[in-house]
């Protein structure tokens, strides 16, 4: 929104820098710290009067879980409002995919939002069923990869990119939905999935979130893309505004969410925040890389599919307990150790993502 002052600049006035995506980035990441900041104890309040007894606790998880019942949950509501605020005051509202990411982001946090009520108001774990989150879910996912088939040039559209190789695509024609909303759900339930312990993966997502944001910068900028040889896809760019105002909201929220918690993000935040990576791995031609940068999420996803299916099959577990972060706290590990030590993981996939730019 506030890019169109850019018009008002003459020479070298103040309003001139609002031209630069660099700029309006670092001013939606500080708009959002703040944001977060501001309403994060206030949120916090509201949702704990509201809630009650706040997110229900697994009867069959970890015994140190039992010590975090009361606290509440749908803090994923202060990550969108900042990330709402900053991105509708900085970026270029004429964009499409701003508005695919928006789209995807906050229909994914609407699904996770009915979840969290259903359980604080249930004061069960089950929430709505599964079946109609994931359905809903592909029904945003397929309207967003039609949008976005529909926003990329000529030359992209309905392409699989591949990283390392240079300019090479696959044209995946009437299948480029379908693989858009494979990525697109596929990273919201997985990060869904991470998030089982305080901290444990909102700072993975911001990681990630950087990481793209980067690439996404990197890809809309034709001298960037020609250097590095890959795909050029004209506007992306535009989304280093929506992932700097992932960061400045997700760094507010952790403000509150370090151990021990005074708030869960709730699949409101984890849903959505998990849509937009994939939202924007699809509009950046990057969806294999994002298989690299959120590896972290892919293995935590694994590890249930792993553990389902082995049960099933010979009635025995492959992990002591599934997501796998549930695993090494019943080896023992503690808490504060799993986070910091996913953490540092998620770090050394993103920079293994990131060398993929230029090793063409």
């Amino acid at each position: 929104m506030l890019y169109w002052l850019s018009g008002l600049a003459e020479g070298g006035d103040l309003f001139n820098l609002f031209r630069y995506i660099t700029f309006r980035a670092g001013a939606a990441f500080f708009t959002a710290l703040i944001f977060g900041f501001l309403f994060g104890r206030p949120l916090i309040d509201l949702l704990r009067r509201r809630q009650g007894k706040g997110q229900p606790i697994r009867d069959d998880g970890p015994q140190s879980h039992f010590a975090k019942a009361g606290t509440p949950t749908m803090g994923g509501l202060l990550i969108l409002s900042a990330i709402l605020v900053s991105t509708l005051l900085w970026a270029r509202l004429d964009n499409p995919y701003i508005w695919i990411v928006l789209f995807v982001t906050f229909g994914f946090g609407l699904i996770g939002f009915a979840d969290d009520y259903a359980k604080v108001t249930k004061q069960n774990t089950k929430g709505v069923s599964s079946r109609v989150r994931f359905l809903l879910g592909l029904l945003i996912a397929a309207l967003a990869g039609g949008m976005a088939a529909y926003a990329h040039p000529a030359d992209l559209t309905n392409q699989l990119a591949f990283p390392i190789f240079k300019n090479a695509l696959l044209n995946l024609g009437w299948f480029f939905v379908p693989f858009a909303m494979v990525v697109i759900v596929g990273a919201a339930n997985a990060v869904n999935l991470t998030d089982g312990l305080d901290g444990l993966a909102i700072m993975p997502v911001m990681i990630a979130g950087a990481t793209l944001g980067i690439i996404a910068y990197a890809v809309g900028r034709s001298d960037f893309t020609e250097y590095l040889g890959v795909h050029y896809v004209p506007g992306s760019g535009e989304i280093l505004i929506f992932t700097a105002a992932l960061i400045g909201g997700g760094l507010g929220f952790l403000w509150y969410n370090a151990p021990p918690a005074a708030v869960f993000m709730g699949d409101t935040g984890s849903l959505a925040l998990g849509g937009a990576l994939g939202a924007i791995a699809v509009v950046t031609k990057h969806e294999i890389v994002l298989a690299i940068v959120g590896g972290l999420f892919v293995v935590e996803a694994l590890s249930v599919i792993i553990q389902v299916l082995y049960f099933k099959r010979t009635g025995k577990r492959v992990f002591l307990m599934a997501p796998i972060h549930h695993h090494f706290e019943k080896k023992g590990w503690a808490e504060p150790q799993i986070v910091i030590r996913f953490w540092i993981i998620s770090l050394i996939l993103a920079l293994i993502g990131l060398a993929t730019l230029k090793l063409r």
